[in-house]
């Protein structure tokens, strides 16, 4: 099936064609009149050199007036076979499009609201056939099922037409033609950008992207160089400072190698308030009883840091690089990943 966009704005049209496979653009004077341009024949020009094919307006009030302006576009540099007259049903509508098919000219008789006239559309040997499907729904029609009925009497009778889905509104349109077989859709760019929209997609994208950060990148290059660290010569008055400017929950304790050898934290803190009051904050590090803190080395993948803060029920390890603490990480920071 092919999809074609739908629209008259220059710069939404070379975003979408960027896609790489639409088939074609379908424009109407409507929509250059909304976007205030006033060379339409300039326009049609620039646009195309933009896409595969163009879609564009051969008015005229009788069968010569219309395949005169057809054959007026196409001196303007059009490439016949890369350009799609499109022609409102009528009996002149019909005649014009009969002659100019019979000159290799491509057709699409569009503003269709019933099978009669998509029919008279496939006899007149039409490119394309073209009901309005939003158009027709605002009227009470059942425009799903006409283009249904469109798509059978093609594939029935064997006519040489494709059936054209246009006037789409929403995704549950494009979701419409696909099911009833509808040849050709054309769309707005908004819908157009939604078809792949899908909430379970984006967490799955999400999921495979985290998974690969934590398989790929070292906890190097996630920790920061804010690294909070006390001896067991300073008070706990000068942890919490450590801690408050560090924005960390916690400080390491090292030796005076630089190696961690236990680590203080807001927890640590709370339990000691609670039991011996407030001015315990003025007591040396070294007084705590503490055990050899979690840590992980600089180099190691991200992956091996999950697994130790699951395996140990810690929320902060402490990072070393050959056997000294450089700075902390927190299980949040391996929650947002797509920071780093």
């Amino acid at each position: 099936m092919e999809l074609y966009l739908d629209s008259a704005d220059v710069n939404e049209i070379k975003e979408a064609f960027e896609l790489g496979f639409l088939a074609g653009l379908t424009t109407t004077p409507t929509f250059m009149h909304r976007h205030g341009i006033t060379d339409i024949d300039g326009t049609i020009v620039e646009l195309s050199k933009i896409v595969p094919v163009l879609q564009i307006e051969a008015l005229g009030a009788t069968a010569d007036e219309i395949v005169a302006e057809a054959k007026r576009q196409t001196d303007l540099g059009l490439d016949k076979s890369k350009t799609v007259f499109k022609i409102p049903v009528s009996l002149e509508g019909l005649k014009a499009c009969k002659r100019l098919r019979d000159k290799d000219f491509l057709v699409n008789i569009h503003l269709v609201y019933t099978l009669q006239q998509a029919y008279m559309a496939m006899a007149a040997g039409a490119t394309y056939v073209c009901p309005l499907v939003g158009r027709s729904q605002d009227q009470g029609l059942d425009a799903i099922s006409l283009i249904e009925q469109c798509v059978e009497t093609v594939n029935y009778y064997g006519y040489d037409t494709k059936i054209m889905f246009s006037s789409v509104r929403n995704i549950e349109h494009i979701r419409n033609g696909l099911s009833v077989g509808a040849h050709t859709i054309t769309a707005p760019w908004k819908v157009i950008k939604q078809l792949t929209n899908n909430n379970l997609t984006e967490l799955g994208t999400k999921q495979f992207f985290e998974h690969t950060r934590l398989m790929t990148r070292q906890v190097r290059d996630v920790v920061t160089d804010v690294n909070p660290t006390v001896t067991k010569a300073d008070s706990i008055h000068d942890a919490l400072v450590k801690m408050t400017l560090s924005g960390f929950g916690a400080a390491a304790i090292i030796d005076e190698t630089g190696a961690p050898i236990g680590i203080f934290t807001d927890g640590d803190l709370r339990r000691m308030i609670e039991k011996e009051g407030g001015d315990s904050v003025n007591r040396k590090v070294g007084d705590l009883e503490f055990k050899i803190p979690k840590s992980i080395e600089a180099g190691a993948l991200l992956i091996d840091a999950s697994n130790l803060f699951k395996d140990s029920q810690v929320d902060t390890l402490i990072v070393t690089e050959n056997g000294k603490a450089i700075g902390m990480i927190d299980i949040q920071d391996l929650m947002n990943l797509d920071k780093y």
